[in-house]
């Protein structure tokens, strides 16, 4: 196996499901035989939680791999899953609150709101742009116990999940060149997973300035006095610099969904328009990563290009969450609760998989993994001990299977 790709359980018990409390992620002897079928230098990319990211990655390194780095795949959309703790003290003292905007047409009958879609005081829905803004009466605290604790809760809103990136020791004795020539592993495709971009890459040094004001605080060497020898290493600059701007933005270890709140957190860049020829920007049609919002085959890219374009420099990590269109392939109806964006999961098999290389998924679920991969002309072995779930992965995999070959 050239290389793993995986969701692993987050071991959260997430919406009751037994098999995400099992501790498998956590066994030393699951990811010892994930490195036993890797090739020596062959990656490993596992999903974890926020909460149970490091129990996994112990294992995996306990198990033999190297912990290469972590990816942080960042989104908007997680649901707080805290306990309101003045609504929990009120319940403890018997002090009912009424359900949201009690039914007064039928006295002494309250209708829990979550069973209606439309508010019973002013008639508009719960749920929409133009929903309901009458008062919460289920959230107005009762005892004086609960309206000192009113608004304290248990949990942050989930936003993050981290990405292990590990790999198996190369062939003992040999370097990562030695190691590429004889096995095809041990290195991350760089420039295959680039975000091109007409924005300057310079850090600077591009100009041989000798001013010592210009120089990087506390930075001074003798050649930095030698007017020649600026002029020099600021031609290497320009030269580096010249080459990164045609191949693109390094790789990084952010990733992220285009949601407003996460985009926030970024600084804006202008340097130019969108290249409409493109399918590559969140605004316009596509993923910036690999592939477009619609879920169609065909509008799935092998490389992300930004030309000149500008705006939040969020542009240049994102992969947005799964959309329906894209869980329910092929009339698939797929229940599983953790789906993995298609795209997001193309550039990470393309980070770690050489060409026409074999990826592993000892955790297949529904099969976006083994989609992402046979668009990128991988080939797959997944792995899946729930029925359900494998006929939904088989459906969305037919559908893929068809359109390419």
């Amino acid at each position: 196996v050239d290389a793993v790709v995986t969701d692993p359980p987050y071991e959260l018990g997430f919406m009751g499901k037994a098999w995400d409390k099992s501790g498998i992620a956590y066994t030393v002897e699951l990811w010892q035989s994930v490195l036993r079928v890797l090739k020596p230098g062959g990656h490993l990319l596992a999903f974890g939680g926020s909460r149970t990211y490091h129990r996994m990655a112990v294992a995996i390194e306990d198990a033999g791999f190297e912990i290469r780095d972590q990816i942080q795949w960042i989104y908007g959309s997680g649901f707080p899953k805290s306990l309101d703790v003045g609504k929990a003290i009120d319940r403890m003292k018997g002090a009912k609150r009424k359900s949201r905007n009690q039914d007064n047409t039928k006295k002494g009958v309250s209708v829990d709101f979550r069973m209606r879609k439309n508010c019973l005081i002013c008639g508009k829905p719960f749920f929409n742009q133009d929903c309901c803004k009458c008062p919460r009466e289920d959230l107005i605290p009762i005892s004086d116990e609960a309206k000192q604790w009113n608004g304290f809760g248990t949990a942050l809103k989930p936003a993050h999940e981290p990405i292990c990136l590990a790999r198996k020791p190369l062939e003992k004795g040999m370097t990562v060149a030695q190691n590429v020539l004889k096995w095809g592993t041990g290195a991350l495709n760089i420039d295959g997973c680039r975000i091109r971009t007409g924005d300057s890459l310079g850090g600077g040094g591009e100009k041989a300035e000798t001013d010592v004001k210009n120089k990087p605080e506390g930075w001074d060497r003798p050649w930095m006095h030698n007017n020649a020898a600026v002029e020099a290493h600021a031609s290497r600059v320009r030269a580096n610099v010249q080459h990164a701007q045609a191949l693109g933005r390094f790789p990084a270890n952010v990733i992220h969904d285009g949601s407003d709140e996460v985009e926030a957190g970024f600084p804006q860049t202008t340097s130019g328009t969108i290249d409409p020829t493109r399918h590559t920007h969140k605004n316009a049609t596509g993923n910036s990563l690999s592939g477009s919002k619609d879920g169609s085959l065909n509008n799935y890219l092998p490389h992300q290009y930004h030309n000149g374009d500008s705006g939040s420099a969020s542009r240049f990590f994102y992969a947005a969450k799964a959309s329906q269109a894209e869980r329910n392939r092929n009339g698939s109806k797929n229940v599983h609760p953790t789906v993995k964006p298609i795209a997001l999961m193309q550039y990470l098999c393309r980070l770690v998989t050489p060409p026409q290389g074999l990826i592993l998924d000892p955790f297949n679920g529904s099969g976006s993994t083994g989609i992402a991969a046979l668009i990128e002309q991988f080939s797959y072995l997944g792995i899946e001990l729930n029925e359900e779930y494998l006929e939904i992965s088989r459906r969305r995999l037919a559908e893929i299977q068809t359109k390419l070959f």
